[in-house]
């Protein structure tokens, strides 16, 4: 069983694992144009939201070299190599700014897309995944038969697609997309290079320098301070990120619950997760509110379990007719609602009138003192809040038609429109 997980067994040779180590760090000649236009080919892809071209990205990128050559550095005590890795790392750093900062500079299309807001809130699973990703790299590199990982490896610990999102919010003046990818892309370094340090410790590659037993606990004691740096930080992102998923979901409940199901078409959403009160600002195609009611709004969150929240519902006309002219959520917002009108028109038409052609011909060759014939659905109110749709048949005929006869038209009109009951009216 011992041999199973033994991390000796197809392990290649050292000396051939440092020189190929050494050679993938180096970043001059072809490894710098490779880096470069990795870096176009990643800012393009989130440029244009596309997840294929990014993945494209991460695999011909060559910013692992360093990272990992920092790794075997630490875990041998070669200072030099270190020096050496962490340069190159900075160098290729700069480069992958510099040149997404001029791609989205000179780019005419700057809209933030899921592919960039994605790289800007790192929390505790970024370190997990730069970790275990870092370590499968590694253990492949190790290896005789290097296998399939490699490629896997480069998509999963993402480095180029943070390093772009940071050049994106330098070139926007976004400053807060600027430090929340550039703690992504330092994440991702930081543990794929301690997870290097881990295996190179364990595999007991010779130390280069003669390190004594203090200088060693110091490097140790730098190695916690720095994960500390990184974990902290990331643990109390990880928590705003499952309490605001877990306060998405109680909001869309409560919307269900006291709005769709009750049939009023919301044309108009925003959450404001961050602000003190949390806010949920919404707009409906044709309901009005009035202050009372918002009022009796807001007192049902409690029983929702949405604490600290305002609802605002906007009723002005302006804001919907003007949104074009405001900002960039609010161009969204009007797309959405004029979709969201012709659903439900179509909708609405559908749910209070019938097909029907042929239906007077039809009738009246089955009654010929029927004059007119008018259909359709009436809308049932009651003392609770649902409603009732009623489908109704109105007549005019030159005599009036008996029971028997009302019944049979009452059969024929149900089995031409489709439904299951029918009233029927004579006018007079």
């Amino acid at each position: 069983m011992s041999n199973i997980f033994n991390l000796h067994n197809g392990e290649e040779d050292k000396e051939k694992v440092l020189a190929t180590v050494k050679s993938n760090m180096s970043f001059s000649g072809p490894n710098l144009w490779i880096l470069a236009c990795a870096i176009l080919v990643a800012s393009v892809g989130l440029n244009v939201n596309s997840t294929a071209v990014v993945i494209g990205a991460m695999l011909i990128s060559p910013l692992m070299g360093p990272i990992v050559g920092a790794g075997f550095a630490l875990g041998m005590f070669d200072f030099s190599l270190l020096r050496k890795s962490l340069k190159n790392l900075l160098l290729s750093t700069i480069i992958g700014l510099a040149v997404s900062f001029l791609y989205f500079l000179l780019s005419p299309y700057k809209e933030a897309h899921s592919e960039i807001i994605s790289r800007t809130s790192p929390n505790i699973y970024d370190v997990l995944i730069a970790f275990f990703g870092g370590l499968v790299g590694v253990i492949a590199v190790t290896r005789v038969e290097k296998g399939n990982p490699i490629p896997g490896v480069a998509i999963a610990t993402a480095l180029m697609p943070p390093l772009c999102t940071a050049g994106y919010g330098l070139a926007t003046g976004n400053f807060a997309y600027f430090g929340g990818a550039l703690f992504l892309y330092t994440i991702n370094c930081v543990f794929i290079c301690i997870a290097t340090y881990g295996i190179v410790k364990f595999l007991k590659y010779p130390a280069v320098e003669f390190v004594d037993k203090k200088k060693s606990e110091k490097i140790k004691v730098w190695i916690s301070v720095i994960v500390a740096l990184m974990v902290i930080p990331s643990i109390f992102f990880a928590y705003r990120f499952v309490d605001q998923q877990n306060y998405d979901v109680k909001v869309k409940n409560f919307l269900s619950k006291e709005f769709e199901e009750k049939g009023n078409t919301i044309i108009y959403k925003k959450t404001s997760y961050s602000s003190d009160p949390k806010k949920i600002e919404l707009a409906f195609l044709s309901r009005k509110f009035s202050a009372e009611q918002i009022k009796e709004l807001n007192a049902k969150l409690k029983n929702y379990n949405i604490d600290n929240t305002q609802i605002i519902i906007r009723q002005d006309s302006a804001f919907l007719a003007n949104a074009a002219n405001k900002t960039e959520s609010a161009n969204e917002i009007t797309s959405q609602a004029n979709n969201t009108i012709v659903t439900e028109l179509n909708r609405q038409i559908n749910k209070y009138s019938f097909k029907t052609d042929n239906i007077f011909p039809e009738a009246q060759s089955i009654f010929p003192e029927i004059s007119t014939i008018s259909l359709a659905k009436q809308e049932i109110f009651n003392r609770t809040d649902s409603t009732q749709i009623l489908p109704v048949a109105f007549y005019e005929a030159s005599k009036t038609l008996s029971p028997t006869e009302q019944n049979t038209l009452r059969n024929w009109l149900k089995v031409k429109l489709k439904v299951d009951t029918l009233e029927i009216y004579q006018r007079k």
